[in-house]
């Protein structure tokens, strides 16, 4: 069972634990209570289909930000080999709201990036609530040139509310940092697969974002914006408005999908990656393989233009012409 539950998951708590209940009741006893637990399985089953099935563009986005969702660090222990982590921007210092380092995937040697939130209420303070400073997106403009020089395929994983916005981080120079990022990794002369995993928030996300291959998991979110952000701008209130700021964002894996803003929704269990976060781990494992071996037939040319192009036709314009 989680620990914790979203309002709109509350009909499934009973019959969760009743199935627990019954479960630990028998254990050890000579009591069976196999048909009743299956019952209430396929029911409790049938019931999250249901619930699943219509979420809204906010109930994904609470998906997405998640206390119990699998964060950066789970994926990189539990999809790579041999991860070395590397520290600091070579400028100022480390920033530990940006993770990076060398690892195996199977045989290939890859260079990882991502933001980290954090898993309880203490490392999220330590990691700053995976808003990284200047200094973290200059950690990973050194990790990225470091992978080019080594022609080794950069792999990135988004989780972010966004850049972390304080007087010390804009005074360091955020905006630069941010803007010197997506430059560069418009010009990596080498394969560049993203993925965003949980919240991808504005150019917080984007500067490690610029990929030849760009997937979603399927309860995560990317956005220039936050709904509350949004609704606070639009109707003056965070709060009352977020739920029409998520749908109108068009924010979800599915809605960005059908954009052409992603290349693939990345399927997750039923009711979340959390729920089964080994199982959503050996899946986009597999994804991630099957991209990076499609990316790495490409010459550099090639990856450069299909990069540039990606990008370039990102939006629709009308144009008018005078009668």
């Amino acid at each position: 069972m989680v620990k914790h539950y979203l309002d709109f998951e509350k009909p499934l708590i009973e019959l969760e634990n009743e199935i627990e209940r019954l479960k630990r009741f028998s254990k050890g006893k000579q009591l069976h209570f196999d048909g009743q637990i299956r019952s209430l399985e396929e029911k409790l089953l049938r019931l999250r289909r249901e619930i699943f099935a219509g979420l809204n563009g906010w109930q994904i986005t609470q998906l997405a930000r998640h206390i119990d969702r699998p964060k950066a660090s789970y994926y990189i222990q539990s999809i790579f080999k041999d991860f070395i982590e590397l520290h600091g921007d070579r400028l100022y210092g480390d920033d530990p709201a940006m993770i990076g380092g060398v690892a195996r995937l199977d045989q290939r040697t890859v260079v990882l990036l991502a933001h980290q939130k954090g898993a309880d209420m203490k490392e999220m303070a330590y990691r700053n609530f995976g808003m990284p400073h200047p200094e973290g997106y200059r950690k990973a403009l050194r990790l990225m040139k470091m992978a080019e020089v080594f022609k080794k395929p950069l792999i990135t994983m988004i989780d972010t509310p966004g850049a972390f916005p304080g007087v010390g981080a804009e005074e360091r120079g955020q905006a630069e940092a941010i803007a010197r990022n997506l430059r560069m990794m418009a010009m990596l002369r080498i394969p560049v697969l993203t993925v965003v995993i949980g919240e991808g928030g504005s150019g917080g996300a984007l500067a490690i974002g610029v990929g030849n291959r760009v997937l979603m998991l399927e309860y995560s979110i990317y956005s220039v914006i936050s709904p509350e952000g949004c609704a606070a701008i639009l109707w003056k209130d965070g709060e009352k408005g977020k739920a029409l700021a998520a749908d109108s964002l068009k924010l979800t894996a599915r809605d960005l999908f059908g954009l052409g803003v992603t290349d693939e929704v990345v399927e997750e269990p039923l009711g979340g990656a959390h729920r089964d976060p080994l199982g959503m781990a050996y899946r986009l494992k597999e994804v991630l393989e099957r991209h990076l071996a499609e990316l790495e037939k490409m010459d550099v040319n090639s990856l450069l233009t299909d990069r540039y192009e990606k990008f370039r036709k990102m939006g629709t314009f009308l144009e008018e012409r005078g009668k």
